[in-house]
């Protein structure tokens, strides 16, 4: 079986995938960075968190055969399904997980890192710029969270019961409490992660920052744009 660790862009993606990652491992399944390298998925695998970026036939098809081969092992990417990979988790070859945030907070976190020179997020020079870049993760949001048998986790409700939100993640992967999988649990408790933790993504944690952080027109603005998709995700103006 091959796990997908999907995520909005800033909504603590990189921390939820090493999080599922390290889970996995602690249950019996394989480190995806050693089948990377085993199967010389380099090429498709890319930076620390093993990002596939798109679903694609000819992307997914291989590391899900190096799945089949190696063992359970879970990836990480930011695009919508593909029909390969409907059809995979629909027969249940693959399951998949998706993390989402408030789209505000999220293009807001955006913003603010590619102002710190972010990788792809150098490109968003204003919130404007911002906005435009988080609409289409709202159509990819909707193809995932409609699939039912695709566990959906709000960022918000990772940091206001982790425990609960932790035991669902358990349940749908398959894997038992032991003090392995406990310790990795405490490892990635909101509040003990940090900036220096390559790859995890997981910095102020403040779920509506946005509010002050963004002028009032510019507010009006995301607003606006994100249209009645907040009150689908369960967020307030």
């Amino acid at each position: 079986m091959l796990i997908l660790s999907v995520g909005m862009p800033r909504a603590g993606s990189g921390w939820h995938y090493n999080l599922v990652h390290d889970l996995n491992v602690a249950g019996g399944g394989k480190d995806a960075r050693q089948v990377r390298q085993q199967y010389r998925l380099g090429g498709l695998l890319t930076e620390v968190n093993c990002n596939l970026g798109t679903l694609g036939a000819h992307r997914l098809l291989p590391v899900w055969l190096a799945s089949l081969a190696a063992g359970r092992f879970a990836i990480k990417l930011h695009a919508g399904p593909r029909p390969l990979a409907r059809m995979l988790i629909r027969v249940g070859q693959i399951r998949a997980t998706y993390i989402y945030r408030d789209p505000r907070a999220a293009l807001l976190s955006a913003y603010e890192y590619g102002q710190r020179g972010g990788s792809v997020f150098k490109q968003l020079k204003s919130i404007k710029q911002a906005i435009e870049f988080t609409l289409p993760y709202l159509r990819i949001w909707e193809a995932w969270t409609e699939m039912e048998s695709v566990l959906a986790v709000r960022y918000e409700d990772m940091l206001a019961d982790f425990g609960e939100e932790s035991r669902r993640l358990l349940e749908f992967l398959n894997i038992e409490t032991s003090p392995g999988v406990q310790a990795i649990l405490d490892k990635y408790r909101p509040g003990k992660t940090s900036s220096a933790d390559k790859g995890l993504h997981f910095h102020k944690g403040q779920p509506e920052r946005f509010r002050d952080a963004l002028s009032p027109e510019q507010l009006a603005a995301a607003n606006q744009a994100l249209g009645d998709h907040l009150e689908r995700m369960g967020y307030r103006l």
